[in-house]
C-alpha cells in the first residue's frame, strides 16, 4: 500500500471525501522505495513521521510531513494539493473537535467511566488548552463524588494548577468549595485546608457554613486539629479589631465567612483532645477581637484550656461566669469544669483548696441524695396506679438512638453536587457539624477522670483522691492527711468500714512499702475516735512482720488492744512466725495460746490480698488500684516550674521581655528546669515585638544546650513557633535545623503557611547566580535558603 491510498484512508475515518485518483498510488509507491516495509512490503506506521494535533491542523504540519517524506518534486507538489483539497472538508476530523471531546467528557462522567474522562480530559488539554468551566466543574464535581483517594487526588491537584496559573474562574466557586468539603469528609485534611485558603486569597469567600463543617472534618485527627486552628486564626485575623466595615455593600460576601462561636469551639476541642494546648490559647486570646461572645460551651473549652496551661487566676474568674450561668449548663459539663479546676489546684500543689472543693462536692451530693430520695417518695405516691410516662432507661435509649443517627450521619457519603448546591440553607452541613462536635466533646469528656455524675449529682472519683493522698505524701503532711481523711469520713454516705475512703487509703500506702506514714494515719484517726476495720491492722502487723521490726509489732497489738480491734487467724500466724524467726519459742507459744483460746477460724475474706483481687475482679478500678497506679507512676512536674511559667507568661503578655529573662535566670538558680511552655511563652513575646530574631536565636541555642543535659520535650507547637519566626526573619541556617528536628519527630508541618511566607518576604531571595567573591559565611546562608527553599517544593 503507498502512501496515497493511506493518508486517504487516514483522511476518510470519519466520513468520506472525494475519491483519490487511481494513478496516485502507483506514483507514490515509486517515491517511498526506499522506506522502510513489513513483509509484505507496506509501509510501518509507526516509522511515519509523529503528527502532533497542533500540527495537523496547520498547512505547515502538511508541508512538515510532507518534507520528511522521499519525494521528488512534481510528485511533492501533487501530494501537497490532493492534502490541502480535504482539509476544509475533514480536517477537523482527523485533529477531533475539542467542542466533541467536551461532549464526551460530560458523557463519560455521567456514565461513571472516570478512567475514560480522565483520558478525554488530557486530549482536550492537549488539544485546545483547559476545557470550558462547565466541562471543568462537571469533572471535578464527578472525580469528587466518588469519594476514591485516586480521583480525589487527580482533582485536588488539577485544582491546585488552575491556581498556579490563576485560571480558577474555570472551576467555579461552587465546585471548589464542594470539592474541600468532600476532600475533608474523606479525611484528606491538608488539600482540603489549601482549596480554603487559596478560595480567601482570590477573594472567591466560602460561607461559614462551609468552611466550619471542612474545620469540624479535618479537627477529627491530630494534624487536621492543627490544621483546623491554623485556619480560623487565619480566617479570624481578618475580622480582627472590626477591619471590615459591615456598613459597605463590596463586604457582604465577605462577612458572611465571618466565624462563629461554633467555628471556634470546634478548632479549640480539637486542639484539647489532641494536646496543642497552646495554640488553643491563642486562639481564646483572639476571640474577643472578633467579637466572639462565649457561650456555655465555650465557657467549659475555655476551662480546659486554662487548667492545660495552669492558669489558677483565670480559673477563679471563670468559676464566677460558671455559677452565674449554671442554668444553662448541663450536668456533664459541670462535671468537665469541676474537673478541670481541681486539676489545676493540684498541678499547682494547692492542696488545700482541693480538699476543700472536694468536701465540698461531698456536702452537696449528700445534701442533694436527700432530696432526691423525698422526691422519688412522694413521685411514687403521686403516679401509684398510673403508668409512668418516662423512665431513666427510655432517657438512655433516646440519648442513645441521637448518638447512633449523628455517627450515621458522620460516616455518610458526602451528597452530589447538585444536592450540595441545592441546599441554600446548609441543613445537612450544620448538622454534620453538631454531629462532629457532640463526636469531639464525648472525647474531651471522657478524660475527665477526678469527678463523677450519678443522677445529675456530682461525686469526687477515686482518681481525685489517689492524687491527694499521693501529693500529701510527697509533702509529708501526714497529719493534713488524716484531717483531711477524717472529714471525708464523716461527709461520706454510709458504706462499710471495709470500703471507706479511709480504710483504702491506708491499705494502699502499706501495699507500697509506706509502713510509717499507714502507721501515723492510724495513730491520727484512733485519736480522733474513727473506728477502722481490723483487716487494716493485720495488714500493717503482716508487713512489719515481714520486715522484722518487732518493736513496731508491739506498738502496734497495744494500740489495737486499745480500739477494741481483734485480729484474725492469719495475722497470729505472721506473729507465730515472727517470733520463732527471732527465735522467741516463749512468746511464740504464748500468741498460739491466745489465738486458741479466742478460737478464730481462718479467715482470708478480711485479707488484704484477697481484698484487692475482690476489687479488681469486678472490672472497675478501686480507690486502692488508684492509689497504687498514682503511687507508682512518675509524671509529675513540680508546681514550682509552673508557678514561674505564670510569672514568664505574664511577663511576656506585657511585652516585659527583660524582666521575662531575669525571671528564667531566676527560675533556673533556684534549679526549676524550664519546659516547652516556658521557652514558647519568651519565643512568641519576642514575635509579638517584631524584628527580635537575634533573641530568639540565643533561646534557640539554650534549648539545645538544655536538651543535650536533660531529657527536655520540644513540642510541635514551640518548634512551629521557632519555625515562624526563623523563616519570617530569613535566618534559614535555624530553620533547617528545626525543620529537621521536627521531622526526625514525625510532626506535621504547615508547608502551605511556609510558601506563603516565603512568597511574602523572600521571594527574590537569591535568585540570580552566586556572585564569584563571597566569605563562607555567605555561602552557608545562600545554601541554607536554597535548600529551605527545595524543600517547600519551589524550583
Amino acid at each position: 500500500m503507498g502512501v496515497l491510498p493511506l493518508v486517504e484512508r487516514v483522511l476518510t475515518r470519519r466520513r468520506p471525501v472525494f475519491p483519490l485518483p487511481a494513478s496516485s498510488s502507483s506514483v507514490l509507491g515509486s517515491l517511498l522505495a526506499g522506506s522502510p516495509c513489513d513483509a509484505s512490503g507496506t509501509p510501518r506506521l509507526c516509522d511515519l513521521p509523529s503528527v502532533g494535533h497542533s500540527q495537523v491542523r496547520r498547512s505547515s504540519g502538511f508541508s512538515h510531513i510532507i518534507r520528511r517524506l522521499p519525494i521528488r518534486g512534481n510528485e511533492e507538489s501533487r501530494l501537497c494539493k490532493i492534502l490541502f483539497s480535504t482539509m476544509g472538508e475533514s480536517i477537523l476530523v482527523w485533529a477531533q473537535d475539542p467542542g466533541q471531546v467536551a461532549l464526551e467528557i460530560k458523557n463519560a462522567v455521567d456514565e461513571r467511566r472516570l478512567d475514560g474522562a480522565w483520558r478525554l480530559y488530557e486530549q482536550h488539554v492537549h488539544m485546545d488548552g483547559f476545557p470550558r468551566q462547565s466541562v471543568l466543574s462537571k469533572l471535578v464535581c464527578g472525580l469528587a463524588e466518588s469519594c476514591d483517594r485516586q480521583w480525589l487526588c487527580k482533582a485536588s491537584g488539577l485544582a491546585e494548577q488552575l491556581f498556579e496559573e490563576k485560571k480558577h474562574e474555570l472551576l467555579g466557586k461552587q465546585a471548589l468549595i464542594y470539592l474541600s468539603y468532600v476532600l475533608a469528609k474523606c479525611e484528606l485534611a491538608v488539600p482540603a485546608s489549601t482549596l480554603l485558603r487559596k478560595l480567601v486569597e482570590v477573594g472567591e469567600f466560602p460561607p461559614a457554613a462551609v468552611w466550619t463543617c471542612v474545620v469540624a472534618h479535618i479537627s477529627q485527627t491530630a494534624a487536621g486539629a492543627f490544621l483546623a486552628a491554623e485556619l480560623v486564626s487565619e480566617i479570624g485575623y481578618i475580622f480582627k479589631d472590626n477591619r471590615v466595615d459591615p456598613r459597605k455593600k463590596s463586604n457582604k460576601p465577605l462577612l458572611l465567612m465571618r466565624p462563629d462561636p461554633v467555628a471556634f469551639n470546634l478548632a479549640l476541642t480539637g486542639c484539647l483532645v489532641f494536646g496543642t494546648t497552646k495554640k488553643a490559647e491563642q486562639l481564646l486570646e483572639l476571640m474577643p477581637r472578633v467579637g466572639i461572645r462565649a457561650d456555655p460551651d465555650l465557657l467549659i473549652v475555655m476551662a480546659h484550656v486554662f487548667e492545660r496551661n495552669g492558669r489558677i487566676d483565670e480559673m477563679k474568674k471563670l468559676r464566677r461566669h460558671i455559677d452565674d450561668a449554671c442554668g444553662d449548663l448541663k450536668d456533664s459539663q459541670f462535671q468537665q469544669f469541676y474537673n478541670s479546676l481541681l486539676s489545676c489546684h493540684l498541678k499547682l500543689r494547692e492542696l488545700t483548696s482541693a480538699c476543700d472543693l472536694v468536701l465540698d462536692m461531698l456536702r452537696r451530693a449528700k445534701k442533694a441524695k436527700s432530696s432526691l430520695a423525698a422526691a422519688r417518695s412522694v413521685l411514687e405516691v403521686v403516679q401509684e396506679g398510673r403508668k409512668p410516662s418516662l423512665s431513666m432507661e427510655d432517657d438512655s435509649g433516646a440519648e442513645e438512638l441521637v448518638a447512633s443517627e449523628e455517627l450515621s450521619l458522620i460516616k455518610a457519603r458526602p451528597p452530589s453536587f447538585t444536592d450540595f448546591t441545592r441546599d441554600r440553607k446548609f441543613l445537612r452541613l450544620d448538622a454534620e457539624v453538631k454531629a462532629l462536635l457532640r463526636h469531639l466533646s464525648d472525647k474531651l469528656q471522657a478524660q475527665a477522670e477526678l469527678v463523677k455524675v450519678e443522677c445529675g449529682i456530682l461525686h469526687p472519683s477515686e482518681k481525685i483522691y489517689a492524687k491527694l493522698v499521693r501529693a500529701f505524701l510527697e509533702a509529708g503532711k501526714i497529719d493534713d492527711l488524716a484531717a483531711f481523711l477524717i472529714k471525708v469520713n464523716n461527709e461520706e454516705s454510709p458504706v462499710s468500714r471495709e470500703n471507706s475512703v479511709v480504710v483504702q487509703v491506708v491499705d494502699a500506702c502499706i501495699t507500697m512499702g509506706l509502713l510509717e506514714p499507714a502507721h501515723d494515719l492510724l495513730d491520727e484517726l484512733r485519736f480522733h475516735g474513727v473506728r477502722v476495720s481490723s483487716s487494716v491492722y493485720s495488714s500493717l502487723l503482716k508487713a512489719y512482720c515481714r520486715e522484722g521490726r518487732m518493736g513496731e509489732i508491739t506498738a502496734l497489738l497495744k494500740d489495737a488492744q486499745k480500739a477494741g480491734v481483734q485480729l484474725d487467724s492469719s495475722c497470729y500466724e505472721s506473729l507465730i512466725q515472727a517470733r520463732v524467726h527471732q527465735k522467741n519459742i516463749a512468746g511464740a507459744l504464748h500468741l498460739f495460746r491466745e489465738m486458741k483460746e479466742s478460737s478464730l477460724l481462718r479467715s482470708g475474706q478480711e485479707d488484704f490480698e484477697q481484698l484487692l483481687e475482690g476489687c479488681a475482679g469486678n472490672g472497675k478500678p478501686s480507690l486502692m488500684s488508684r492509689l497504687l497506679m498514682e503511687i507508682r507512676e512518675d509524671d509529675r512536674v513540680e508546681c514550682g516550674v509552673h508557678d514561674w511559667n505564670n510569672v514568664i507568661h505574664f511577663f511576656c503578655k506585657k511585652r516585659l521581655m527583660q524582666d521575662a529573662h531575669k525571671a528564667m535566670r531566676k527560675m533556673r538558680a533556684l534549679g526549676h528546669t524550664p519546659n516547652a511552655q516556658t521557652f514558647h511563652s519568651l519565643v512568641t513575646g519576642y514575635a509579638a515585638i517584631g524584628g527580635k530574631y537575634v533573641e530568639i536565636t540565643d533561646l534557640w541555642g539554650e534549648m539545645k544546650a538544655l536538651s543535650g543535659s536533660t531529657p527536655v520535650d520540644f513540642d510541635q507547637e514551640l518548634l512551629d513557633s521557632l519555625l515562624y519566626c526563623f523563616v519570617r526573619g530569613g535566618f534559614f541556617l535555624r530553620a533547617n535545623e528545626v525543620v529537621g528536628m521536627m521531622e526526625r519527630e514525625s510532626m506535621f508541618i504547615d508547608k502551605y503557611k511556609y510558601r506563603t511566607l516565603w512568597l511574602k518576604y523572600h521571594r527574590t531571595l537569591y535568585k540570580g547566580k552566586a556572585p564569584k567573591i563571597q566569605t563562607e559565611a555567605q555561602c552557608k546562608r545562600r545554601e541554607a535558603a536554597l535548600t529551605f527553599r527545595a524543600w517547600l517544593g519551589f524550583s
